[in-house]
């Protein structure tokens, strides 16, 4: 399947650690792994992993999505019928609005032919197991700033702090106070507004660019 890019949703996910849980039917065992990749090859550097402590199983089926402002994805039947098992992976990984993550499926064939809709069915149901067991993150699109201020302007720092959920990402204090601060991006333009508004009271100011932030 080829590499896609769509439009990101406004609530995304993604997980810090390996998840994993397997599914059988009419024979055939199904082991599922969700994991973190922020790259093709982060993810190729896993699926290796995964070949190597599966060297017998029939297929090594998956999918992945990477990438925040921007979300590429693939999907890989490894042989099976098109459709019927990088796709249902994918389709798991989409709707739980995971990104930065890959899910590998491989299958132990059991000897009885599952049918297009049984594939579909299984490996789509291995990789929501994984997606259930998983401790997700909530991707939190944000502005970053460099803010500079006197000591005496720490009150007004904290007060933006507590009304615009800020996170100081860097500090330097030395004469004055220097930080980086990322603002969630669905208030970012009201804290602007606050800096420009307050420029007798900052420094300095400058925005910095995107980022984003997990909880």
């Amino acid at each position: 399947m080829n590499v896609l890019t769509v439009i990101p949703r406004i609530i995304l996910k993604t997980v810090t650690a390996i998840y994993s849980d397997s599914f059988r039917v009419k024979g055939s065992k199904f082991i599922g792994s969700l994991f973190p990749a922020t790259s093709a090859s982060q993810f190729d550097d896993v699926l290796n992993d995964v070949v190597s402590a599966h060297p017998t199983a029939t297929h090594h089926c998956y999918a992945w999505r990477i990438g925040l402002d921007s979300i590429e994805e693939f999907a890989q039947d490894d042989g099976e019928p098109p459709g019927t098992a990088g796709q249902p992976i994918l389709n798991q990984l989409k709707s739980a609005g995971l990104v930065n993550s890959g899910l590998i499926v491989v299958r132990y064939y059991g000897g009885t032919n599952l049918g297009k809709g049984g594939l579909i069915d299984a490996y789509g149901h291995t990789a929501e197991l994984c997606i259930a067991n998983a401790s997700l993150k909530t991707v939190i699109a944000t502005q970053l700033y460099k803010v500079r201020y006197t000591y005496n302007q720490q009150n007004l720092i904290e007060k933006w702090k507590n009304q615009y959920q800020l996170i100081e990402k860097e500090s330097e204090y030395l004469e004055n106070v220097t930080l980086i601060l990322a603002c969630p991006t669905e208030t970012s333009a009201n804290f602007l507004n606050d800096l420009q508004n307050s420029n007798h009271l900052i420094t300095f100011f400058e925005e910095l660019g995107n980022g984003f932030e997990l909880r």
